[in-house]
């Protein structure tokens, strides 16, 4: 997958940790290990946006402009 816009969170994971083993497994070509060391951080910061947008969902603003949580 070259664009991480259209998949769930637990699809991007899931493709998060499968890249990470392999990177960690040293058996990769350099070349091959750089192309998915991008395509983690891609699916990484993606993740993140993920769960910022999801713990936004979850708080709200007071009137003071503090995150409280949602009762």
């Amino acid at each position: 997958m070259s664009e991480t816009q259209e998949i769930p969170f637990e699809t991007a994971y899931a493709e998060l940790e499968t890249i990470i083993m392999q990177l960690e497994s040293g058996e990769l070509p350099l070349e091959e290990s750089v192309t998915l060391f991008e395509r983690g951080r891609k699916l990484a910061a993606y993740c993140q946006t993920l769960l910022d947008k999801a713990e936004l969902r979850v708080n709200q603003i007071n009137d003071a402009g503090d995150i409280q949580p949602l009762a």
